[in-house]
């Protein structure tokens, strides 16, 4: 090598694999990632991975932006403040108090800057679309937020039109809180896929920041967040989905999933999970949630409901997703 070559770039080490998909007993895929395990005091349990790289918590960073909107001065609570932390699911009972928020500002879909879509659950979906409906903004599964977002901007005096921009007042906030939350700087801001400003962090940060919303005074911004998506958790998810289940089944329990396959758990005690799969399969998480779960200890027959991912071969299930660590 003479002296202007350039020194070959270091090749980073693939993350290991979190779960394997196996069908009619042949392994035909993996998916890899990194996951972190915090014990109830806050120490860190067992890491797989890099959990202190920065990611793009993307839905799971929802909790964090409904406790910045509170502490910016909106009055919610209940179903509405578990609906201003959801990634909905678009069924009728979400769509209605999404325009019911918005109505109680002065408000229409209109003001929504969500991208229009279709109801994120399948079922919900189809009946939609048999009814004759098309996509819409207050559809997308971020509406609630944005529904919390313009109110607290109309609450404020705040511009409306500009309520997604990263220097907006009220995005400014959202990064304290995230940061704070989750004990370390905000590495990088991107644009989600609600348009909204989306704030990098570690999954060890995630995981520090679900901890600290269960473990907050009663009466604070996170705590009040995190009661209110515990109580009515069909309202941060919906019927047919694992955050549902999982903070129905196990008592105290906040859990929030983002896209690409992100999932951050703690528990009423202080143990908490974050993981992120690589490839952002979203078909691995099940599986790799309940095994993170097995691994902090929990015992409940949703954690096998969670885990399962079968695979099927025309009508036949002939394989399944499952995690491997």
């Amino acid at each position: 090598m003479t002296s202007t070559d350039a020194a070959p770039a270091a090749i980073a080490p693939a993350p290991p694999v979190l779960a394997e998909v196996v069908r009619s007993g042949f392994t035909e895929g993996h998916h890899r990632g990194s996951l972190v395990l915090l014990a109830a005091d806050g120490s860190v349990e067992r890491t797989l991975g890099d959990p202190g790289a920065p990611v793009f918590p993307r839905s799971s960073n929802k909790p964090m932006q409904a406790a910045a909107i509170l502490r910016a001065g909106l009055e919610l609570s209940g179903e509405r403040l578990a609906l201003a932390a959801a990634s909905h699911s678009g069924e009728p009972f979400h769509l209605d108090l999404v325009r019911k928020m918005l109505a109680e500002h002065g408000l229409t879909p209109d003001d929504l800057q969500t991208p229009p879509d279709l109801p994120l659950d399948p079922v919900a979906a189809e009946t939609y679309l048999a009814a004759g409906n098309v996509r819409e903004r207050i559809t997308m599964n971020c509406s609630g937020k944005h529904a919390a977002m313009l109110a607290v901007c109309v609450r404020n005096g705040w511009d409306t039109a500009s309520y997604l921009d990263p220097a907006h007042p009220l995005q400014q906030l959202v990064g304290q809180v995230v940061a704070e939350a989750a004990g370390e700087p905000v590495a990088a801001v991107g644009t989600d896929g609600c348009g909204a400003p989306l704030m990098a962090i570690g999954l060890t940060g995630l995981a520090r920041a679900f901890r600290s919303f269960v473990l907050a005074e009663p009466g604070s911004a996170e705590r009040r967040v995190a009661d209110a998506m515990r109580a009515h958790p069909e309202y941060v998810a919906g019927t047919r989905r694992p955050d549902t289940w999982l903070m129905s089944e196990v008592p105290g329990t906040l859990s929030k999933m983002g896209a690409e396959a992100v999932q951050a758990v703690a528990l009423a005690d202080g143990r908490a999970l974050a993981f992120k799969i690589d490839d952002g399969a979203t078909r691995a998480l099940g599986p790799v949630l309940a095994r993170a779960l097995e691994l902090l200890g929990v015992d409940a027959p949703v954690v096998a409901r969670i885990g399962r991912s079968p695979l099927l071969g025309g009508a036949a299930e002939v394989g399944e997703i499952r995690a491997v660590f």
